[in-house]
């Protein structure tokens, strides 16, 4: 897997679950949603429920409210960006949305500052011009499993020299 499909492994389902945040609307774990509870522009987005919104369980009830929720609240091109991922999404097979999902929980178990530097080091690459992003791809990729893990390693290790840098500074200048 080369370094464009484990970010998109692992940023995928971040960007997917963005469109189900909570809105506005905050409801109790416990309680179920009722249709006619919903607004008009809620029930719009979710039309296709009506019939069978009562059979639905009650956690999904509340995830498909927040989601509308946060549908009705997105600009235009949001709304055309999102729905270009849930595309996407859904044409991936099971077993690549089973792998996604399984690298996003193990990046939502990474420390935070771990988590940081990989959402900088993902920046960093997209602001790249798209020549150099494919000539990174391909030098990488090309790279036998060891190098790849000593690069890992080599980045891992500056990173954490910055940050402990940019920490003895903050000591320094704080008087402290």
């Amino acid at each position: 897997m080369n370094i464009r499909q484990r970010v998109r492994t692992i940023l995928m389902p971040m960007l997917i679950g963005a469109i189900l945040l909570p809105g506005n609307r905050v409801f109790a774990q416990e309680d179920s949603v009722s249709w006619d509870s919903l607004n008009q522009e809620h029930q719009e987005v979710l039309v296709q429920y009506r019939d069978s919104w009562d059979t639905l369980d009650k956690g999904r009830q509340q995830r498909l409210a927040k989601g509308a929720a946060r549908w009705v609240e997105m600009s235009g091109d949001n709304r055309a960006a999102a729905q270009e991922r849930f595309h996407q999404w859904r044409a991936l097979s099971d077993e690549q949305r089973s792998n996604i999902r399984r690298s996003y929980s193990d990046f939502q178990r990474l420390p935070v500052d771990e988590r940081e530097r990989i959402r900088h080091n993902y920046k960093r690459f997209r602001n790249l011009s798209p020549q150099r992003q494919q000539q990174m791809r391909d030098r990488y990729r090309n790279l036998t499993r060891e190098q790849q893990q000593l690069i890992r390693d080599r980045l891992r290790n500056r990173n954490m020299q910055q940050r402990d840098q940019v920490k003895q500074r903050r000591r320094t200048t704080d008087g402290g």
